[in-house]
């Protein structure tokens, strides 16, 4: 089969990419620019274009598939000439779903913790060599690439993600999957800028509810009242497990976890990921794999790339690294690092980075969302408002919207940087929050502080 990628450089298109070119599909594709580590990973697979740009003399009817990034514009010339032709074109989960019609889905959904309970199924299906596809939105630990498809796995774990498909199919990615299983973690208004109500928003969730085939399984966090309502109101018919933060206690700086074989050191620690355990482990217990098997697997689980990633330690101080920019992860996060740490001083940095984040309206959520820090810094780049063409925001707004009187706002990258490398840290556990890099940071130089 003859594939071409439009916007191949994507996170998630390289890595389909790549996945399908293991699986022996002939690649091509195209970008306007693509940077690391798509770049280099496209190279190493021999499918990086030899030019960037768009070439509509690329498109022609020998070719079987045409997958569509949501990069792309609605009047990208390659995609026009492919509409001209008459080719198939799909979104990458619409092709996701025909590579896995036949296998059994499973579907992790949630306004947060998808890429974490995701990573944990892999991690311990991986631990115990029980092959499955799947698609997962960070690279981990002992996988080589994000994206793994075969004819012969019965199984395909699927990160179900509630972001648009593509240009010209405006359904949420987590629409296509069909689930034979599904998990939601939990709902938090995000994506003001497809989803412009919070109802709306919700209902992208009851959509996916009752898209699970008929006679399937959810597991759902019972915490989260809109996740059980969301649940419990459908007419679908599927079997429902619930979980809940299982009981834990926290000793010398480590999570333990109370099971009937003993208390359990983790790697991870924070009640948010202490739930997205609980479900990974109804899920890998409906793929197969027992309580006692999950538990030796999960406690070498060092979590997912940039979700509370630990860049540096010392005895007196300690750096994380987390992706959290929505206010009820920036919460959750800020919250576990004070439970794990403290005795120390917490001092949280926030990157303002997304569409959502920088919008006026939207930033009254942010409310009490870095409260438990002893120390709070938020970061944001007027030049990034301007960019996404929103209204521009003010640092009285930002500082009225968490509530915080002793909030420190920064604009300027270099000041935000002077800020950070002239801190005492003695006894300190610093998390930056962004899905940025606050205007440059380089993070390895981050790690020369300890």
């Amino acid at each position: 089969m003859n594939i071409h990628f439009i916007a191949i450089g994507g996170s998630a298109m390289h890595n389909l990419a790549i996945a399908l070119n293991q699986k022996g599909y002939q690649i091509s594709g195209s970008d306007d620019t693509i940077h690391n580590p798509s770049k280099s990973r496209l190279e190493k697979y021999g499918l990086l274009p030899k030019e960037f740009g768009w070439f509509p003399e690329k498109i022609s009817s020998e070719l079987d598939v045409i997958i569509l990034g949501m990069h792309a514009k609605k009047d990208n010339p390659e995609l026009l000439r492919a509409q001209e032709l008459g080719l198939k074109i799909y979104s990458y989960p619409e092709f996701l779903y025909e590579q896995s019609k036949d296998k059994t889905r499973v579907v992790i959904g949630g306004s947060h913790g998808k890429t974490t309970i995701t990573s944990m199924i892999l991690h311990v299906l991986n631990y115990h060599e029980k092959e499955v596809d799947y698609m997962v939105g960070a690279q981990l630990e002992g996988f080589e690439t994000m994206v793994h498809l075969t004819e012969e796995n019965e199984f395909i774990v699927l990160e179900g993600d509630e972001y648009l498909s593509s240009p010209i199919d405006m359904r949420p990615k987590f629409h296509l999957y069909k689930p034979n299983i599904a998990l939601l973690s939990g709902i938090a208004w995000d994506h003001i800028n497809v989803f412009p109500t919070f109802e709306n928003y919700v209902e992208q969730f009851r959509i996916f509810t009752d898209s699970l085939i008929k006679g399937g399984i959810m597991v759902y966090n019972e915490e989260d009242e809109i996740v059980k309502d969301v649940v419990e109101s459908s007419e679908n018919h599927f079997k429902k497990n619930t979980y809940k933060t299982p009981e834990h206690f926290i000793k010398n700086g480590i999570t333990f976890l109370e099971t009937p074989e003993g208390d359990l050191p983790l790697e991870i620690f924070g009640n948010h990921n202490l739930q997205n355990l609980a479900g990974a482990k109804w899920i890998c217990q409906h793929m197969g794999i027992d309580e006692d098997d999950f538990y030796e697997a999960v406690a070498s689980f060092k979590g997912a790339s940039k979700r509370l990633e630990k860049i540096a330690e010392s005895k007196s101080t300690v750096f994380f690294k987390d992706f959290a920019h929505s206010p009820s992860k920036v919460e959750a996060t800020t919250n576990a690092v004070k439970e794990q740490y403290s005795e120390r001083t917490v001092f949280a940095c926030l990157e303002l980075h997304t569409y959502s984040s920088l919008n006026a309206e939207f930033l009254a959520e942010y409310k009490g969302a870095l409260d438990k820090a002893d120390k709070a810094v938020v970061f944001y780049s007027p030049h990034a408002v301007k960019i996404k063409q929103l209204e521009e925001v003010t640092a009285q707004q930002i500082a009225n919207s968490f509530e915080r009187d002793d909030l420190i706002i920064y604009t300027n990258p270099q000041e935000f940087k002077d800020f950070l490398f002239r801190q005492n840290l003695e006894n300190t556990a610093v998390v930056l929050m962004s899905s940025g890099n606050y205007g440059g940071l380089d993070f390895e130089e981050v790690k020369g502080l300890v």
